[in-house]
């Protein structure tokens, strides 16, 4: 005699719920609400104290970020990219499977390899030596500015989001980013490779 009935009539439709990515764990929203963009997955939708409580976490780790070195940024850029690339399956899934999501995924994935490789040469790039009369010298030096705020555009919600992500994280900034509200289901799990 089994203690549970296997039939499919008893088992329960479970959706899953992801939560908001803030200073390195995922919590829930302070207001509790949220939607199903595509009526299977519940998506938080945060409210102005959620806001503000990533905001002070951004402010918070910006000089840890800021203060390492732009060859470990760099590191630590290309291996998001390659987990990224590992859960392959799992995003084409997430942005409707085919060759137009694999090329959206590939694109995510080279933007990040590429921005990793310009941790380190973006000072010598920007930077220079500024002529001036004078006894002295003149530098200029790129230097991180803090919190940068970004957006997912509704359309390429990945490789659009990573276009925006990679060159502030690139440049020694944090990031506060807001997913695209019709297809949130993309950044959500990016965060979760982070």
């Amino acid at each position: 005699m089994a203690c549970c009935p296997t039939s499919s009539s008893t088992e329960l439709d479970v959706r899953k719920t992801y939560k908001l990515f803030v200073n390195g764990e995922f919590v829930r929203s302070e207001s509790g609400r949220a939607y199903r963009p595509d009526g299977k997955v519940n998506v938080p939708r945060g409210s102005r104290k959620d806001l503000r409580d990533a905001v002070r976490a951004s402010r918070t780790a910006f000089p840890g970020w800021a203060g390492r070195t732009a060859m470990n940024r760099g590191q630590i850029l290309y291996r998001a990219a390659e987990m990224l690339d590992g859960r392959a399956a799992q995003f084409v899934q997430l942005l409707g499977g085919g060759a137009r999501a694999r090329r959206e995924l590939d694109q995510a994935v080279e933007t990040l390899v590429w921005y990793a490789g310009w941790t380190d040469k973006l000072s010598q790039v920007t930077g220079t030596v500024n002529p001036v009369a004078g006894p002295y010298f003149n530098f200029t030096i790129p230097e991180p500015t803090g919190v940068v705020a970004i957006t997912a555009p509704e359309v390429a919600p990945l490789s659009g989001l990573v276009r925006r992500l990679a060159p502030a994280l690139c440049g020694g900034n944090v990031v506060v980013a807001l997913a695209a509200e019709s297809q949130p289901l993309a950044a959500l799990t990016l965060a979760e490779v982070l």
